[in-house]
């Protein structure tokens, strides 16, 4: 009876109604492998791609409408291969340069990250990542932005290097300016220009205004999210706007850069003649970003990752919308 019982059991193991060590084993690997892959994806906040990806989506439709559309004519639809192939490695070199500069700036910031209590749940503080696979990554993800700018253009492959350049400089600039922010803001607002010359080969001297707008609208909020730090950066001597000019001052300074940034959207859509969705667009992004700058007070921080997170995606995702709509539109 016992032998007959343990050749059934045998056999329901190979058979698959119960797991056998193979079956233990592809299923940890499995779940280390997935949680690996979401702790990556939590070291670069993969999420954050969300405030670049737009901006650079929407300097590409400028420059097809700049140099396909013009004459008052549209895009043809549904777009040709030509035109989604420009669009996908866009993408791709977005997604490289991004994670580059991410897990770039966790290796370089891993010392303050250590002491910083608002990073020390940080992967590669709590050793959830190992420093030679964020090496490694960080190799493989610069690599994956030149080869996406090799299949664009010349041009593009050229100036990856000075990509990378600038985007690794960012994480030194608090060891020696409180004007990081800024560096920061143009770390995201070469991101038109660059789509820019991924469509079009060259560079305008207009989409530089949308790229000075992007710089300015990222350096306002990182000064905002900066304030947060304050007591850190003065024990630990790193510099910011917050910590050099007082919280109440570096408030009125983003709100006078978000300001700018209204400006420069205004002077880009006559510039390239946008319709009335573009109009529309910047009407939105000002009321957003008066909302955001109403959410953060001197003596209330309490609502800065609200003003951070959520209000700076919708203000990513509704000037695409808005742009995108008034790109492919004829004058």
């Amino acid at each position: 009876m016992s032998n007959t019982i343990g050749r059934a059991a045998r056999l329901s193991v190979h058979s698959g109604r119960f797991p056998g060590p193979q079956s233990h084993q592809l299923t940890s690997y499995t779940t280390m492998t997935t949680g690996r892959i979401r702790t990556t994806l939590e070291m670069i906040k993969f999420e954050h791609s969300i405030f670049a990806l737009p901006f650079a989506l929407v300097g590409a439709l400028l420059a097809f409408r700049a140099s396909v559309w013009q004459g008052g004519s549209s895009l043809a639809w549904p777009p040709s291969w030509a035109v989604l192939r420009i669009f996908v490695w866009i993408v791709v070199a977005m997604v490289g340069a991004r994670s580059a500069a991410m897990t770039m700036n966790r290796i370089i910031d891993l010392r303050f990250d250590r002491e910083n209590p608002r990073t020390r749940g940080r992967a590669l503080v709590t050793g959830a990542l190992s420093m030679n696979f964020a090496v490694g990554f960080a190799l493989a993800s610069s690599a994956l932005l030149v080869f996406a700018a090799w299949r664009l253009n010349p041009l593009a492959l050229e100036l990856s290097p000075l990509v990378l350049a600038v985007l690794f400089a960012y994480s030194y600039t608090k060891r020696f300016t409180s004007w990081s922010h800024l560096v920061l803001g143009l770390c995201l607002g070469i991101s038109p220009g660059g789509a820019w010359i991924a469509v079009r080969g060259s560079l305008d001297w207009r989409i530089a205004i949308l790229c000075a707008a992007v710089t300015l609208w990222v350096g306002g909020f990182d000064i905002l999210y900066a304030c947060q730090d304050v007591d850190y950066d003065r024990g630990a001597g790193l510099f910011s706007i917050p910590l050099r000019m007082g919280i109440g001052n570096a408030l009125w300074l983003a709100r006078a850069m978000h300001i700018t940034v209204i400006g420069l959207l205004i002077w880009v859509a006559f510039l390239f003649h946008l319709p009335w969705p573009a109009w529309a667009g910047i009407a939105v992004v000002a009321a957003l970003l008066a909302y955001e700058n109403s959410l953060v007070r001197p003596a209330d921080l309490s609502r800065l990752n609200a003003a951070f997170f959520t209000v700076n995606g919708y203000i990513s995702l509704l000037f695409l919308l808005f742009w995108g709509a008034a790109a492919v539109l004829g004058k």
